[in-house]
């Protein structure tokens, strides 16, 4: 058994997690997360902006400082959208290395998808095929298989990119609610000539999902051990998106189950994840605290 962490550099959030792992098996040993909005731009400009590259990167140095503190032998930091869509993204790369004497992981879109399945199914002896849907603030990827993947596609709609894209008011106006659906509902039926619309079940991933598990759940706070495994039914999700988009953000910022920097852009998130239930006809999703971060321990780099 070696101890392994991660480091997860998304869109909206950084997250480091902690894991003494004997394959096929990870024993947490701790976990966390940051919002520092580091795809802030990106999808107008294809840039990282100075100030998000800078919270981001001291994010990841004081998470890198962690996991050696916490006593992981092998610690793996890992960039998705926001970074692989950059034209600057060596800017960040050689910005990580400084920082802590490592050069993080671009993952591709590919890897994404692949590394995000592992993590959601490998506690899972049944239920298959299933459908994988990682939503993040950049990108979102869709993955079908059983034990391995079968087809997988990462579409550039995420809760960052589409805010950025559609959103001026608070709350969102009608006209901006239906161009949100309408790039969601474009990405779902593509997504769908890609990976089918057979699989069994849907497991959703990622900060979108779990925080719309946790206000459907009514928790008063985060509680992974009650959102893992949730079980979240169409009529739920609709609405409490329809809840999300009526609500000014400063009252967003105050429930209970929101994480703080998340409340400008779960309106986008919860349309996208509606639009996939809908799309692929299903009427309820299981909702997976293991992701990309599980995946990233498990397996090696050169695996991934």
């Amino acid at each position: 058994m070696s101890r392994t962490a991660a480091i997860d550099v998304g869109t909206n959030s950084v997250r480091l997690y902690v894991a003494d792992v004997d394959r096929p098996r990870a024993v947490p040993v701790e976990r966390d997360l940051i919002i520092t909005r580091l795809g802030e731009g990106v999808d107008a400009a294809r840039a990282l902006g100075a100030v998000p590259l800078r919270r981001t990167v001291e994010a990841i140095a004081s998470y890198h400082r962690r996991a050696l503190a916490a006593g992981a032998e092998r610690v793996r930091i890992a960039a998705t959208s926001a970074v692989r869509d950059a034209v600057n993204r060596e800017t960040f790369v050689e910005a990580v290395r400084d920082a802590t004497g490592f050069a993080p992981e671009v993952l591709t879109g590919e890897q994404e998808a692949r590394l995000s399945f592992l993590g959601a199914t490998n506690e899972l002896s049944d239920g298959g095929p299933f459908l994988v849907l990682d939503v993040g603030g950049g990108s979102t990827e869709f993955v079908v298989g059983d034990r391995t993947v079968d087809a997988w596609t990462s579409i550039d709609i995420g809760s960052v990119r589409l805010t950025e894209r559609h959103v001026r008011h608070d709350p969102p106006r009608a006209s901006e609610l239906a161009a949100l659906t309408g790039d969601a509902d474009a990405a779902v039926r593509e997504a769908i000539g890609v990976v089918g619309a057979t699989a069994k079940t849907l497991i959703g991933l990622a900060g979108t999902v779990t925080t719309v598990a946790a206000i459907a759940l009514g928790l008063d706070g985060y509680d992974r051990d009650r959102i893992h495994h949730a079980v979240l039914r169409i009529d739920e999700v609709r609405r409490i998106s329809e809840l999300l988009a009526s609500t000014p953000v400063q009252r967003r910022r105050k429930l209970p189950a929101m994480p703080p920097g998340r409340e400008d852009v779960i309106v986008a998130g919860a349309v996208i994840v509606v639009q996939v239930m809908e799309g692929f006809g299903s009427t309820e999703m299981l909702v997976s605290e293991a992701d990309i971060l599980d995946g990233l321990v498990l397996r090696d780099p050169g695996d991934a």
